[in-house]
């Protein structure tokens, strides 16, 4: 069952379910070969990208990616140089070490390909991986879906049919076992409780309380961090686009206005701390996915702007509340863009936010859910039309866009005296169907919307 610390998981960019998932599928299905004593008998391997992996294909990196988990690189300890290093080999050389032990002939171009013919299945996000043996006997496959947010599955879990969809956490059922936000506000109300602290109760059965407040200090460590870096770092970013990073010259002049009067600065210091993040994860730099990489500059930008100076309290507070949100969407719904196409996103990154934010600023749980249901209620129907492949247009901007809805949703929560007329259950359903009944071009395929009317330069 899910964790809070499933939702927020450190990864490399440019797309959790692009990249951060082929590449754990490859190093899974490695993993399964040496569990099964078929590594030393493989002499190689075929990778067939499918659906909305093919579509986007080098755009988003899932080619590479997939490549580096057969060498068996992990998101979570992912080495640049490293990286290099196997990618050049495989591409001059013609080989490969799988696994990190056993050396095979490759040829990338053609052990992985684009299958824009066969048809994914249960998922838009497909992968079949086969290893043969030195007679080309195939010795082994298995077919991956990339579920969003860095999830994967295998097909066998994939069709296998869930006995439930309540939302738990660690090896033992949490304390506070819910199904819906309505039942999350119910054990809120009935123990007299904040949604953070149910959330954190249901953690501590998963592991010691010390232990997660140290993984969600690491995990708005690293988010800061990424902040930093992308404040830093100037430059065009990867791929045909020629995207000018903005993030540093915004920085820039913020920092010599500091105290400027202007009112509507506060949508600066948002939007440079959202595009550092997403300028980072569009160079295949280090970031927190949350819930997904395309949306990863939500959250991080809310949070600097409002809890750092309140301290780890604040930070954990929020990344818990936003959370616990979080496991709702992906439990009830999705957060693959392949899925849901941006409103699984951006719509689900600015729902978590927002009720992050309104937790932090001592909400009760149903303005929490207010906030999240309002962040969301903007977003629904929002494309996912990446121009070029690449998460640049309009994935940078529109998280810069996000993370203002996001606090302008917690401010109108806050200030509302009604119950909302609209529950979050009922979006995060609407968002379900929306995405259900959205056109394949407009989800994360580059088909169609922005995709096909901007001219790639």
């Amino acid at each position: 069952m899910l964790s809070v610390l499933d939702i927020f998981r450190v990864g490399i960019g440019p797309s959790s379910s692009h990249t951060v998932g082929p590449m754990r599928i490859t190093e899974r299905f490695v993993a399964r070969l040496r569990q099964k004593e078929l590594l030393g008998k493989t002499a190689r391997v075929q990778v067939d990208l499918r659906g909305s992996l093919a579509f986007t294909g080098e755009g988003h990196g899932s080619p590479r990616a997939a490549l580096l988990g057969l060498a068996g690189l992990k998101p979570e300890t992912f080495d640049p140089k490293k990286a290099d290093e196997i990618c050049t080999r495989a591409e001059d050389d013609n080989r490969l070490k799988l696994g990190g032990e056993q050396d095979i002939d490759f040829t990338y171009k053609e052990d992985i390909r684009l299958d824009y013919e066969t048809q994914a299945d249960l998922h838009p996000n497909e992968m079949y991986v086969q290893a043969f043996d030195v007679g080309g006997e195939i010795i082994a496959s298995r077919t991956y879906y990339s579920t969003g947010g860095g999830f994967i599955a295998s097909k066998s879990q994939l069709k296998k049919p869930t006995k439930n969809d309540r939302v738990e956490t660690g090896e033992e059922k949490g304390p506070y076992q819910f199904t819906s936000a309505a039942e999350l506000l119910s054990i809120c109300n009935r123990e007299n409780l904040s949604i953070q602290h149910v959330i954190l109760a249901n953690e501590d059965t998963k592991r010691p309380r010390k232990k997660t407040e140290t993984k969600l200090d690491a995990i708005g460590e690293t988010m800061m961090a990424c902040i930093d870096q992308g404040l830093a770092t100037h430059g065009i970013l990867p791929g045909g686009l020629k995207v000018t990073r903005r993030a540093p010259k915004l920085w820039d002049k913020l920092q010599n206005a500091p105290q400027s009067n202007e009112r509507e600065q506060l949508f600066d210091w948002l939007n440079v701390y959202a595009m550092a993040v997403n300028e980072e994860n569009a160079a295949g730099g280090k970031v927190v996915t949350a819930p997904t990489n395309g949306a990863a500059g939500i959250i991080p930008a809310v949070i600097r702007h409002y809890c750092v100076e309140k301290g780890e309290d604040a930070i954990r507070t929020f990344l818990l509340a936003a959370g616990g949100i979080g496991l709702l969407y992906k439990q009830r719904a999705s957060i693959s863009g392949a899925e849901m196409g941006c409103q699984g996103e951006v719509g689900v990154a600015c729902s978590m936010a927002a009720g992050g934010l309104a937790a932090v600023w001592g909400a009760s749980p149903e303005q929490v859910c207010s906030a999240a249901e309002i962040g969301m209620e903007h977003n629904l129907g929002l494309t996912c039309d990446p121009v070029g492949g690449l998460v640049q247009i309009p994935c940078i901007e529109r998280n810069a866009i996000g993370a203002v809805k996001a606090v302008n949703a917690a401010r109108l929560a806050l200030h509302s005296s009604e119950a909302s007329k609209v529950s979050l259950d009922q979006v995060i359903e609407t968002m379900r169907q929306t995405g259900l009944d959205m056109s394949t071009k407009y989800k994360e395929t580059s088909q169609g919307g922005l995709a096909v009317n901007v001219v790639e330069c």
